[in-house]
């Protein structure tokens, strides 16, 4: 894993600057290749091939192309036997993928199985290609002016032009403030854009065009028997997980206290006996309910001796939480309003003191249906079959009822994914307050067709927008941040293609989540984790709000003075109340954790109007 940064002109001493904003993901190396149509720079984690032949950036054997590449291919030695004409002077999967562009031109990306963001030139044709795993686990980001391209890992490179004005993308705000992230290709940014998952852009002649690497095609599901699919995905993500294993470097594990971080333990415990697994916890105030708020990561302590595991554990004290909410949201470039941000940010720093690789159970609810919304969605799919006159009786009698019949597509997307607009209208200023540009943003980039069964469609979206743009930026950035790599196995490609086969009875009812995942490590994981409830990442963010060094700090924060950019967005005055109300034991952390986060970002990017 690395940083790489870019644009379409010579500029020595920009590229350095770009790259000294991005070192911290890469502390083994840095280096820069400029030319009269480009400038590419480069900062190495050294994970695979720690010899200088492994460094970037990396010419061709006759120098027509260069790259620079952040990730790791976990196929590159298969393909390397399918190049094995090319003279390579390396062990490094760049190599493999510079050997494989000669070879297929542009058809190689869609053959790379791993995580990947890269650039690439041409010096023969003078042209640029970006490109971006697809599934979205590398960030790329870019700015197009029409005649020029910059790009980088990182937003906070970017902005190392000066040309890049730092102002609100309007509707990325209008989403932010029902989504909680940013979806791509937008983000936070006015002009700085996300490239999508599975895309290259094409920079040549001052003209970017993007196109998909990636061939849609339809998927037949499999009609065999439950067990029969729950044995094969045992042996699949094994495999998988084997694959992933590949480092020079020293490799642990997350281990969160849920289904899918278990099952990736369970099977580097079987490929290499003793693993390396890594906690988080949190210090809480004398008389506060500590089994309350770490049951996951007394869970996650009994699971590691469980598999007999290394288990390394850390706590985030009530003293840590400003410093690694400010840290978090500075590395993360864009406002995510998550507070898992502040443990993630702490273990990564921690991890990173024992490993240089880790991997970690992302992916596994998407896949397989483990989010209790999927469930919940199920239940309204089975209530919208009951005649609409008997539905509307029900509906009369009974109103909590009517919450379920909710039609499938865009409203009931936001039914589980969106705040709603009473708790958000009183927040916003007239101004700043746009009702339905969010659901119109959804409806036309996934929604034009509503699909049946809606669950399977609903998972797929969360596949396209809350896993890249939310679960992943923050393990990717916050891993980085230290000069951590990590790695989600789960999201291998064939486990993606197996998981699209699975019918949905097999991943989710109306009794339960994840079933067929849950049967195939059901004989190897403890009983006690296969039976707990979904709780996911966890923070007590409601309670740290309501200690009163943060209640001061909220108070500043939640002001109209904080920061330029968000003076006129909000009606102070009833953010403000929302605040008290909150600290008075009312519960309103969502969407005051929202704007925090936001008016941290804007002060700390110097965000204008």
């Amino acid at each position: 894993m690395c940083s790489i940064n870019g644009f379409s002109w010579r500029d020595k001493a920009l590229i350095q600057k770009m790259n000294a904003v991005t070192a911290h993901r890469g502390p083994d190396g840095t280096d820069f290749f400029v030319a009269p149509n480009v400038s590419l720079g480069h900062n190495r984690l050294a994970i695979i091939d720690l010899s200088p032949s492994g460094a970037q950036p990396m010419k061709s054997r006759d120098g027509r192309y260069v790259i620079v590449f952040n990730g790791e291919i976990y196929n590159y030695r298969e393909l390397r036997n399918e190049l094995s004409a090319y003279p390579f002077q390396s062990t490094s999967d760049t190599e493999v993928i510079l050997a494989a562009y000669e070879a297929w031109g542009k058809k190689a990306f869609a053959r790379l199985n791993g995580m990947f963001a890269l650039a690439l030139f041409d010096a023969k044709e003078r042209k640029l290609i970006l490109a971006r795993d697809r599934v979205g686990i590398k960030p790329l980001y870019y700015h197009a002016d029409g005649a020029r391209l910059i790009f980088s890992s990182e937003i906070k490179a970017l902005l190392e032009h000066q040309s890049l004005s730092r102002h609100i993308n309007p509707l990325a705000f209008d989403i932010y403030m029902r989504l909680g992230y940013v979806p791509a290709p937008l983000t936070m940014f006015k002009g700085v854009q996300k490239l999508l998952p599975g895309n290259m852009l094409t920079h040549t002649n001052g003209t970017s065009t993007l196109t998909s690497f990636v061939e849609a095609k339809e998927t037949a599901l499999l009609q065999a028997p439950r067990a029969e699919l729950a044995k094969q995905l045992y042996q699949k993500v094994h495999e998988r997980v084997q694959s992933q294993l590949v480092s020079d470097r020293p490799i642990g594990l997350y281990l969160s206290g849920g289904i899918d971080s278990s099952v990736v333990l369970e099977s580097m415990a079987a490929a290499q006996g003793r693993v390396e697994t890594f906690s988080v916890g949190f210090e809480l105030r004398v008389g506060e309910q500590a089994e309350k708020f770490n049951a996951d990561f007394m869970l996650a302590r009994r699971t590691a001796k469980h598999f007999g595991a290394k288990h390394h554990e850390v706590l985030v004290r009530p003293d840590e939480i400003i410093p690694l909410f400010e840290e978090a949201i500075y590395h993360l470039d864009e406002p995510v309003s998550n507070a898992t941000i502040i443990p993630m940010h702490k273990l990564s720093r921690f991890a990173k003191t024992h490993v240089a690789v880790v991997l970690g159970g992302d992916g596994g609810d998407e896949l397989f249906g483990g989010y209790e919304r999927y469930r919940l969605s199920l239940l309204s799919s089975y209530y919208r079959r009951v005649p609409h006159l008997l539905r509307a009786g029900l509906n009369k009698v009974f109103p909590r009822v009517q919450k379920l019949d909710t039609e499938e597509g865009i409203a009931r997307y936001a039914q589980f994914h969106f705040l709603k607009e009473r708790i958000i209208r009183p927040l916003l200023s007239d101004e700043a307050y746009h009702e339905h540009s969010a659901e119109d943003f959804f409806q036309e980039r996934f929604f034009k067709e509503v699909r049946l069964p809606f669950e399977t469609q609903f998972m797929k979206v969360d596949r396209q927008s809350w896993l890249p743009d939310e679960s992943l930026l923050r393990s990717d950035k916050l891993s980085m941040s230290g000069g951590l790599e990590a790695r989600v196995p789960l999201l291998d490609l064939s486990l993606i293609e197996f998981a699209d086969t699975v019918p949905l009875r097999h991943k989710v009812s109306l009794q339960g989540t994840k079933l067929v995942l849950k049967e195939a490590f059901r004989s190897v994981l403890p009983k006690e984790l296969l039976n707990q409830p979904k709780r996911g990442w966890f923070s007590p963010g409601a309670k740290w709000l309501r200690y009163p060094d943060f209640a001061a700090y909220a108070r500043e924060v939640l002001s109209p003075d904080y920061a330029e950019a968000t003076r006129t967005l909000f009606n102070w005055a009833t953010v403000q109340a929302r605040l008290e109300s909150h600290l008075r034991g009312n519960y309103h952390f969502t969407e005051l954790w929202m704007i925090l986060t936001l008016q941290v970002w804007a002060r700390r990017y110097k965000i204008s109007l």
